[in-house]
């Protein structure tokens, strides 16, 4: 199985995928590699790049909200789901607003958030998902969403990290951009819902190859038999992997591919 992260490590920075990387993926998917996407993306903003990879014919799936939703693409069959509670996400809002930071959720396929942001923006540029500005969040969200995001600039939200650590160890918290801090249910990780998957399919641990760039990676990065970090990993993180290869906008998964699967 290859597990790949999408923004800033499959997808070069205009959020394509490279012909390069995509030839080698088909070809990996020829030899009868699972190729499983996995993302703190919604599921509806990573299904157009699932079926441009063919994982639709190839009976794959895709990991997304970092974790929290496992589908098979073909059908969009829901394996796993694990959503947080009003209660979780009302709490979340109110940090939030103590720690002076903006907070996004998603329901019925579109952001919802009580402010506007740049960091909002940059959500919805990603995403291609309708932003709907609600006039109070806590009365439009009125049932339980996948994950919540906490947005501000990345070196105020750092500190924001590590104190939602501290005040939330119930939730499962990680950086997925600098200025995204993304919060879901406890035991939702990436590496959890890859475990998951890798066992109903009969594929073992050391049979997993898994590539990232960012903080909500590392828990799939050490969980893989193979660890591997694209080059504009953070900083921080560099360390942490089994390889480092070359960066999104220079092909770094193709590496991977052509190294460890088709040679």
């Amino acid at each position: 199985m290859l597990v790949l992260d999408m923004d800033d490590t499959l997808l070069t920075d205009d959020h394509r995928i490279s012909d390069l990387n995509k030839k080698v993926i088909l070809e990996a998917q020829a030899k009868g590699v699972y190729v499983v996407l996995a993302s703190g993306r919604p599921t509806i903003a990573m299904t157009a790049y699932a079926k441009e990879l063919e994982l639709h014919l190839n009976d794959s799936y895709i990991i997304s909200f970092n974790g929290a939703i496992i589908s098979r693409v073909k059908d969009d069959l829901v394996l796993f789901e694990q959503k947080l509670t009003v209660e979780q996400i009302y709490a979340l809002y109110d940090y939030s607003v103590k720690m002076k930071t903006d907070i996004i959720t998603y329901l019925d396929d579109e952001i919802i958030s009580q402010t506007d942001s740049e960091y909002i923006e940059v959500e919805k540029e990603i995403t291609g998902m309708t932003h709907r500005k609600v006039t109070s969040f806590k009365e439009y969200v009125d049932r339980p969403a996948v994950k919540c995001i906490l947005l501000e600039n990345p070196t105020y939200l750092k500190t924001v990290e590590n104190d939602l650590i501290e005040a939330m160890p119930h939730l499962s918290v990680s950086m997925s951009k600098p200025f995204f801090l993304e919060a879901a249910q406890q035991g939702i990780d990436k590496a959890a819902s890859l475990k998951y998957l890798a066992d109903k399919l009969g594929i073992l641990q050391s049979e997993i190859i898994a590539v990232g760039n960012a903080g909500n990676d590392l828990t799939m990065i050490e969980y893989a038999g193979l660890g591997v970090w694209v080059d504009n990993v953070a900083p921080e993180l560099r360390d942490k992997a089994d390889l480092i290869v070359a960066s999104n906008n220079n092909d770094g998964v193709a590496e991977v591919v052509q190294r460890f699967i088709l040679n």
